[in-house]
């Protein structure tokens, strides 16, 4: 018997979906045979999800006093991007066409949503777009302005309670 037909099948190089064994059988297929097996694509595909995050091009970010988020939009003319506020949901549209020529026809597109945080001033959202192609927003958060503890000042009438309950009394 030969093992050229099974190196060279390409059924062992596709990608397998990890799903958890059907239960018809059980005690032959158990979870601890299926749980380090899952636990490695799990890992694969956290690492993959990075990955692609990272070619997106996008930076966002969150601290205490703004919400910041830088995107690398250097293949597109600033008449070509836009940003839209609607509610707490921003969303930065890029869209270009090329004519075509002998070669073929270049279309561009990406269209990217962020919800705000309800802390930030959508009042004064920013967008920059810098020489080097990064657009750039910003929202102050409010979070800051507010402390979490208000003292109340004391009114001094010179009058007793009584007479400011019949006072009030007289005016309902």
């Amino acid at each position: 018997m030969s093992l050229l037909p099974l190196l060279f099948d390409e059924s062992l190089f596709a990608p397998r979906r990890c799903e958890p064994p059907q239960r018809t059988w059980v005690g032959i297929l158990d979870d601890d045979l299926y749980r380090p097996v899952a636990r490695q694509h799990q890992d694969y595909l956290r690492n993959l999800n990075a990955a692609l995050q990272d070619s997106l091009g996008a930076n966002v970010s969150l601290d205490k006093n703004k919400f910041q988020a830088n995107f690398d939009v250097q293949h597109f003319k600033p008449e070509e991007i836009s940003v839209k506020l609607n509610d707490n949901v921003v969303t930065i549209e890029g869209k270009h066409e090329e004519k075509p020529d002998e070669h073929g026809h270049i279309f561009r597109h990406f269209v990217r949503k962020y919800t705000l945080p309800k802390d930030c001033d959508v009042s004064r959202l920013e967008s920059k777009l810098s020489s080097d192609g990064v657009l750039s927003l910003s929202a102050p958060r409010t979070c800051g302005d507010k402390p979490s503890e208000i003292s109340i000042p004391i009114i001094k009438t010179g009058q007793t309670a009584n007479s400011i309950d019949q006072k009030q009394g007289k005016k309902k």
